[in-house]
C-alpha cells in the first residue's frame, strides 16, 4: 500500500486531473495549508528559461517552435527544481508526470535524493460539466482573475471586478479545442492513473461541488493536509 503520511520530510504530492477540474484552486488551497511549493511544469520551464540555465536554454528553442520540451530535458529541470530548499519540507507537482514514461523518470529522481511520493491525488468531474466549465470561463488579460458566465459573473460584463482590465475566453476554451485536450488528456493519463493505483498511491477524489468541499475530501484522506 502507499504512504498516506509525509515521511522523511512533509508531503510530497503530485496533482492529476484534466483540464478545468479545479487543479489550480485546490494547489492553491494546499499550498496556503501546508506550505509546500506548488511546482507547475508551465512555470517552472518559464523560470528555467528566464533564469538562462543551459537546460532552460534549450527549452526556450523549443517552445519558440511551439513544440513540446521532451522528457530527456525536463528530467535535468525538474530535479534541479526539487534540490531547492523550498521544496526539502514537501512540493505538490501540477502538469508532472503527464504520462508513464515521464512517472517513471520522477520515481529515478526521487529515489536518487531517497524519497517516494505520499499520494497522487486524481481529480474527477463529468465531461460534460468540465466542458460548460470551460466554454464559460472568462479571464482577465491584465491580472489573470478568472470568471464564468453563468457561475461566477463579473460585476460588469466583460470587466474584471479586481482591476477593471478586459475579460476574454481563451482561444482552447471553445468546445472543439476542448474536446481534443480532453482526448489527449484521457490517452495519456489513463495509464498513469493506472500505474499509481496498482502502486497504491492513488486518491480518486469527486471534484464537482464548491472548492472548499473538494478540498475537504482531499483533506479527509491525507493526514496533515489541513496544515
Amino acid at each position: 500500500m502507499g504512504r498516506t503520511a509525509a515521511h522523511g520530510g512533509g508531503l510530497r504530492l503530485v496533482l492529476l486531473g484534466a483540464p478545468g477540474v479545479g487543479k489550480g484552486t485546490q494547489a492553491a488551497e494546499i499550498q496556503r495549508r501546508t506550505g509546500v511549493p506548488h511546482i507547475s511544469t508551465g512555470a517552472m520551464l518559464r523560470a528555467a528559461v528566464k533564469e538562462g540555465t543551459p537546460p532552460g536554454q534549450k527549452a526556450r528553442a523549443i517552445m519558440e517552435r511551439g513544440a513540446l520540451v521532451p522528457d530527456a530535458l525536463v528530467g535535468p529541470i525538474m530535479a534541479e527544481r526539487l534540490a531547492r530548499p523550498d521544496a526539502g519540507g514537501g512540493f505538490l507537482l501540477d502538469g508532472f508526470p503527464r504520462t508513464v514514461g515521464q512517472a517513471d523518470l520522477l520515481d529515478r529522481i526521487l529515489a536518487e535524493r531517497g524519497q517516494g511520493l505520499d499520494r497522487v491525488i486524481n481529480v474527477v468531474v463529468p465531461e460534460p460539466e468540465i466542458i460548460d466549465r470551460l466554454t464559460g470561463r472568462r479571464l482577465c488579460a491584465a491580472c489573470g482573475a478568472t470568471f464564468h458566465v453563468r457561475s461566477n459573473r463579473p460585476r460588469a460584463e466583460g470587466v474584471c471586478d479586481a482591476c477593471g482590465g478586459a475579460l476574454r475566453r481563451r482561444d482552447d476554451d471553445a468546445e472543439a479545442a476542448i474536446a481534443e485536450r480532453l482526448r489527449i488528456y484521457q490517452e495519456q493519463t489513463a495509464p498513469l492513473v493506472a500505474r499509481y493505483q496498482r502502486a497504491g498511491l492513488l486518491l480518486t477524489v469527486d471534484g464537482r461541488g464548491r472548492p472548499d468541499e473538494v478540498f475537504e475530501r482531499i483533506a479527509s484522506s491525507i493526514p496533515g493536509l489541513r496544515g
